[in-house]
This record gives C-alpha cells, structure tokens and sequence, in this order.
C-alpha cells in the first residue's frame, strides 16, 4: 500500500523554529500593522521624502520592515541571513533589490554587483539562485519600442546591443559558476524583449543543466499558452526550458493601463481562473522534468501542496534536482520550513542593498501584501498559534 504523504503547512513549532520569542514578538507587531492600507499609503508617500530632507528615518525602517523583508544592505550581510537559513536547509534566491537610476552609467555600475553575488553564491551550497530584471539594465521606454516592434533607430540600435550584452554576461557567469539566474517578469507592455532576451540565454546557456530561468505571469491569461510555446521551442532548439512559475506583481497597474489606453486587459477574469492555470502549469512542468526544471514560486498553500501531491504520487525523490519551491523573505515561513523539513528544495527570496536604495522594493511588497485578500490574517494567524503555543 502507498505511503500517504506526510506534509502540513500548519505545523507552527517547524514553521517558526528559527525564530527567536522576540523575532516573533516583532513579526506580529508589524504583520498586525501591515494589514492596514492606510498605514501603508501613508508610508508610500512619507517615506521618499524622509529621505530626500534627510530626516533620521533609517534605524526604524532597518529594524523593523527592512530586517523582516531584507536579507542586509551589503553581500556580506544578506551572507549572514543565508546561513542562518541554511542551519534549516532553506536555501537562498540573492536578489540585489536595487530599482536601477536610469542611464546607461548606472546600467553598467549594476554590472559588477551581480557578477561579485554569482562568484560568491558559487562559493555556497546553500545559494543556488541569483534573480536579476532585465529593466535593472534597461531603459523602459526603449524596452517599450522594442516589444512594440518598432524600428530603431542606429543610436537605439546600438543602446538594445549592450542590454544584451549585459544579460549575455550574467547568463555567462552563471553558467561558469554553475548558479542559476532568475529572469523576473515585467509588465505585459515591455514582456516581449524580455522573453525574446531570456529565450536566447536559455539556448545558449541550458545545453546541459537548467542555468537560465524565464517566469511566467499566470495571473495574465496568454501564459499559460505560452509556457507551452516555451516548452516545444526548447525541444526543437535543443535546450532545456528554466520555467520560474509565479502568479503576478502588477495587477491593479496592467488593469489600470488597459482601461485608460483602451485595450482588453491581460489579466485573467477571476483569481479562481489565475489559481486554475497556475496549477495546471506546476502539472504540466512536474510531467516533463526531463526537458525542463521549474521553480515554483508562491504563497499559494493549495498549489505547493499540490505540487508535493504529484511528486509523491510519481514516486519522486523530494530533493528532485529539477524542482524548487520558493517563497519571499518574511512570508509564508509555514510553507518554507515544513517543506524543508520534509526535504524538498525550497529557498527564499533574500533582496539586499542600501536602506534607502530598497525601499521602492519593500513600499512595493507592502502594497501588495496589503491587496492579497487573506493573507495577512493568514500571517498573524500562524503567527499567533506559535506565540500561544510557546505561552507569550
């Protein structure tokens, strides 16, 4: 008789084990705070201005959504976070959480930064990933004009060459290194380049081993397809496809852009239609593991169980070296560290950098904390459970 699958997501005392009374004490105060869209407003607007007139706003954004979200503002200290990680074998997606100036000087200053994060993540067992936007090394509005299929002109021409040639040194690296890079997703109105960009590194770089990864928006109705296109083109080009699966970050953005301009959004009609492709996508991959490797990146409980389900159903070793879970930095610590504890590969998101450089990341991450229905009291829930059970 089979062996039933032994995984919960509701196991506090695995979920929380890495953190201390107080860590946990702090995690309730700012998920109770969190929750709050005016707060968050309020902190959207107050805080870029904080800066700009230099006011002493640093050591509490450090202390208390900085050091919940972040991993450090240097490699050296989102190192520390990785091998604290570690002692839980939770591995690490190093994630320079910088939002590039434009220009091309800061394109090219950002260069090295991901090359010094590659050579060192080699240097670790427990950091196989390295997540990088293509708009880190690109100006928007040519990205635009390239997704539009305009013709460029020979300056722009030349300026798409060096993007290139920056996402070509990355891809090279991780190759070299033997690191996988994580090419993030962008809105639907520059996602053409970045495909076009992602699908020649794949066929460059993922002769032998997955290095290259290109994600897949579910929560846009086209990605489902496209996953699909993605697969049979890395059959027929000889590579093997690197298929990071993800819901979506720019919803409310793509639903406004679409309404305003005139045009049917890409956005699925219902989120029971985002969960539906999503998991037919994680099926999908876990069918074809000897042409692909997938990276599952949700706080979906439902979808990582599933996925776990069909591992266990097939008879897959947990540690499958084609199939990775992951989840945020700060979040969804019950999903991360019961998979872990039962011996899948899982990591978290781990975004570094200066304070002040990182806080359009993390005003972002909270807009969208706040716009997940049920997921904040989900977090404070748990997080509850394990303060009662530890009798705080």
């Amino acid at each position: 008789m089979e062996k039933q699958l032994s995984l919960s997501f509701d196991n506090t005392a695995i979920a929380f084990e890495a953190k201390t009374d107080k860590a946990l004490k702090k995690a309730n105060f700012l998920f109770s705070n969190i929750g709050k869209p005016w707060l968050v407003k309020l902190g959207a607007v107050f805080t870029p201005i904080a800066f700009k007139l230099r006011l002493p706003v640093k050591g509490l954004i450090k202390n208390t959504i900085f050091s919940q979200f972040c991993g450090g503002e240097t490699l050296e200290e989102a190192a520390t976070t990785a091998l604290k990680l570690g002692n839980y074998h939770v591995a690490v997606v190093l994630d320079y959480g910088v939002e590039a100036m434009e220009g091309e000087e800061s394109y090219d200053a950002a260069l090295p930064e991901f090359i010094r994060a590659i050579e060192y993540a080699a240097s670790r067992p427990d950091i196989p990933f390295i997540a990088i936007k293509v708009t880190g090394f690109a100006r928007f509005e040519l990205l635009e004009k390239v997704h539009r299929k305009e013709t460029l002109t020979p300056e722009e021409q030349a300026e798409y060459k060096r993007v290139r040639d920056r996402i070509y040194t990355i891809a090279a690296a991780g190759a070299k290194h033997s690191v996988a890079i994580l090419v993030d997703a962008e809105e639907s109105w520059i996602q053409g380049p970045v495909d076009e960009l992602t699908n020649e590194m794949m066929s460059l770089f993922n002769k032998e081993k997955v290095i290259v990864y290109n994600t897949f928006q579910m929560y846009c109705h086209d990605r489902l397809e496209y996953l699909k296109i993605s697969l049979a083109a890395a059959q027929k080009g000889g590579y093997l496809l690197g298929a990071k699966l993800v819901r979506g970050a720019y919803m409310e953005k793509e639903n406004k852009r679409a309404a305003e301009n005139n045009y049917p959004t890409p956005i699925q009609p219902s989120k029971a239609a985002t969960d539906k492709d999503y998991d037919t996508a994680v099926a999908l991959c876990l069918e074809n593991l000897d042409k692909l490797a997938v990276f599952i990146g949700t706080h979906n409980e439902n979808s990582c169980m599933l996925a776990a389900r069909i591992m266990h159903e097939k008879g897959m070793a947990h540690n499958h070296p084609h199939v990775s879970f992951s989840q945020l930095l700060g979040m969804s610590d019950n999903i991360t560290f019961n998979l872990a504890h039962a011996g899948y590969n899982v990591s978290k998101y781990l975004p570094y950098g200066p304070v002040k450089d990182v806080m359009p990341y993390l005003i972002r991450r909270a807009q969208e904390n706040t716009s997940i229905a049920g997921q904040m009291g989900r977090e404070l829930s748990l997080i509850r459970k394990e303060m009662k059970r530890r009798g705080l």
